[in-house]
């Protein structure tokens, strides 16, 4: 076999590995709130019954073309290929585990729950509002954090007006928690 193949595969297990950098803890099941999901479920859709088809027949066409050692349609569609197919079975393994959360059906209550929207006033004054969400929705530029992620670990089942002890990389810090909010997320 010769080092082509081998690097190659070398390179789809590290890619696999980053995919699975973002796995669930050990025994726990794939919270998620029902944007998150149907994101997901349209993501899976799209590859499957749009983009895999379409580049399928790129590949066909490229293969008939002759010697496909050298030809770039060829090499690189069926690169993607694997690609979409890695991420296809992905959002499967996902979307198996699944358990779907709807924030905004959950009863009113100052306790952090996965789904509650969360202010917090930093010891500074500085306040900011985090929603705990999902792996695979958390987005901290929005404002949304991983149901797993220290910070949001650290205020599960925590009170309105209760201050919390937060690690981070420059210290221990403390936060209260100001107010806690179920309700539905805009995408």
């Amino acid at each position: 076999m010769s080092k082509a193949f081998t690097k190659e595969s070398e390179q789809d297990e590290d890619e696999d590995e980053i995919e699975e950098a973002s796995a669930l803890p050990v025994g726990s099941k794939n919270y998620m709130t029902p944007g998150g999901h149907q994101r997901l479920k349209d993501e899976a859709l799209q590859l499957l019954n749009k983009e895999r088809p379409e580049l399928t027949k790129v590949i066909q066409w490229a293969a008939s073309n002759g010697d496909r050692s050298e030809n770039a349609d060829y090499i690189y569609g069926k690169r993607r290929l694997r690609e979409i197919d890695r991420r296809i079975r992905f959002l499967s393994k996902r979307l198996d585990n699944v358990q779907v959360i709807d924030p905004a059906t959950r009863e009113p209550s100052d306790q952090v729950f996965f789904g509650a929207t969360v202010t917090v006033s930093h010891v500074g004054g500085d306040e900011r509002t985090y929603a705990i969400v999902g792996i695979d929705e958390a987005d901290v530029g929005r404002g949304r954090i991983s149901w797993i992620s220290p910070l949001a670990r650290q205020l599960m089942k925590a009170h309105e007006g209760d201050m919390v002890t937060v690690h981070t990389p420059g210290g221990d810090e403390q936060v209260e928690i100001v107010s806690v909010e179920y309700k539905g997320l805009e995408d």
